[in-house]
């Protein structure tokens, strides 16, 4: 006992995080980015688009159509307020990242022609408007059938940023494609989940264990069909990290193979 006192944890903010599918010849590959080094969380990982929720997400009058909240608290196994913000912010995280947009015409009809919305975009990211305000003045629905349930991870107590994220998969509507205009990143890309996996083991690229996770997952389908199709068990996981051999290591389920792959293509240096 050093007869210090142990810090507190840091509070913990909900996040959405969305993986975008596309089928192509060889399997189906998902929407990557790698976030701009020296930024406060995640700087230079390869990540999917995804932040925390905002104040203006909490809006219970939110065009929307597809599963209700109700649907979405049960399985995101919260209440309907905090279902509705974390769909909401899945939605609009999606467009602010990569421009595409999970909305419909008041008609049902898919939203194609993205571009038209590039400058309320940049007011979203500016937070100059909120996602329900673009929606309503936009004619849009908020599509939330067209976003599925796949994973939730909660960053650990001793991490200085703490997110509790919620994982979401979505289909590329048609006539949509991703972009690289947001300023968070500096690289986008889309990649079979085995070529991003087979990427960190070489020592490419840096993946998060949740990344990781879900990339090993995804590598599963053998198109987005049956991604989407699919229903996983969702448990909140939320890791655990020791000191071992003079190092600090992140344990979960599964993560002996994260470490291996982690330690693989890089020198002992950096292990």
């Amino acid at each position: 006992m050093t007869g210090q006192p142990h810090p507190s944890p840091k509070p913990v903010k909900d996040a959405s995080t969305v993986m975008v599918l596309r089928d192509t010849d060889r399997g189906p590959e998902v929407f990557a980015v790698r976030r701009v080094r020296g930024m406060a969380f995640a700087g230079g990982m390869t990540v999917f688009p995804g932040g925390g929720v905002d104040a203006a997400d909490d809006d219970p009058d939110v065009a929307w159509t597809g599963p209700a909240p109700e649907w979405w608290a049960e399985r995101l196994d919260c209440d309907v307020d905090r279902a509705r913000r974390l769909v909401c912010a899945a939605a609009r995280e999606t467009f602010e990242e990569c421009g595409v947009l999970l909305a419909d015409h008041l008609d049902g009809a898919p939203v194609a022609d993205v571009g038209r919305y590039h400058a309320r975009r940049e007011d979203l990211e500016a937070h100059r408007l909120a996602f329900s305000e673009f929606l309503a003045e936009a004619d849009l629905s908020l599509a939330a059938g067209r976003l599925r349930p796949f994973d939730h991870w909660i960053t650990p107590e001793v991490e200085p940023k703490r997110y509790d994220t919620r994982f979401f998969l979505a289909a590329l509507p048609e006539g949509q494609e991703a972009d690289d205009l947001t300023s968070e990143v500096d690289l986008t890309m889309w990649a079979r989940p085995v070529d991003l996996l087979a990427d960190f083991r070489a020592g490419r690229s840096m993946l998060l264990p949740p990344t990781w996770v879900q990339l090993t997952h995804l590598a599963g389908f053998p198109d987005v069909a049956s991604a989407m199709a699919a229903e996983p068990r969702i448990s909140p996981i939320e890791p655990e990290v020791v000191e071992r051999d003079g190092r600090l290591r992140v344990l979960f389920d599964g993560s002996d193979d994260y470490w291996a792959d982690h330690d693989a293509g890089r020198p002992s240096s950096d292990r």
